[in-house]
């Protein structure tokens, strides 16, 4: 396993459509190992192939939610291989949304609030599943990378230019 340096906006490796996998092999295991590496690191909850410069149809997520009784964060990780969202609910949600490739900075994006989504795990098994609440954002904000948009995209461009121009200056400063 290696952490593997995230891709930063505006770089154009982030707008390019990831293709899928077709088989599940070592190449891949490996990618997702260190895909999980390099999120935990960031610290991030989810992250897509194409982050990492691998333009394929493989995401990473975990929630990480707090264990009830001490507050330590528990790891679910979840990989999905060539996903895909077959029914959006009507009903959407508001999430202050940040991204892993635009660093420390946070919008407002709205998404559906549910989905129905299909997936191949690591093992290869099919999974047809109902996913609600953060999941179904999580995974809706992932899946816009494997087609090369960003939640930023999602903005008005007056707010995506001004996220554009903090992120410039941010990377001139450091």
């Amino acid at each position: 396993m290696a952490i593997r340096p995230i891709i930063e906006a505006p770089d154009p490796r982030l707008r390019l459509i990831s293709k899928p996998v077709d088989a599940i092999d070592d190449g891949i295991r490996a990618l997702v190992a260190d895909m999980f590496e390099t999120m935990y690191e960031a610290p991030g909850i989810g992250l897509a192939a194409v982050q990492v410069g691998e333009p394929l149809r493989v995401l990473v997520i975990d929630l990480q939610e707090p264990e009830e009784e001490d507050g330590e964060p528990v790891r679910t990780p979840r990989v999905f291989i060539n996903p895909e969202i077959v029914d959006p609910s009507d009903d959407t949600g508001i999430y202050n949304e940040g991204c892993l490739s635009v660093p420390d900075q946070y919008a407002e994006v709205e998404r559906p609030a549910a989905c129905r989504a299909r997936w191949m795990d690591l093992e290869g098994v099919q999974h047809d599943e109902r996913i609600e609440g953060m999941l179904a954002t999580c995974l809706q904000h992932e899946m816009d990378h494997l087609e090369g948009v960003l939640f930023i995209d999602h903005l008005s461009r007056l707010k995506r230019d001004m996220i554009l121009k903090r992120l410039a200056k941010l990377k001139k400063a450091a």
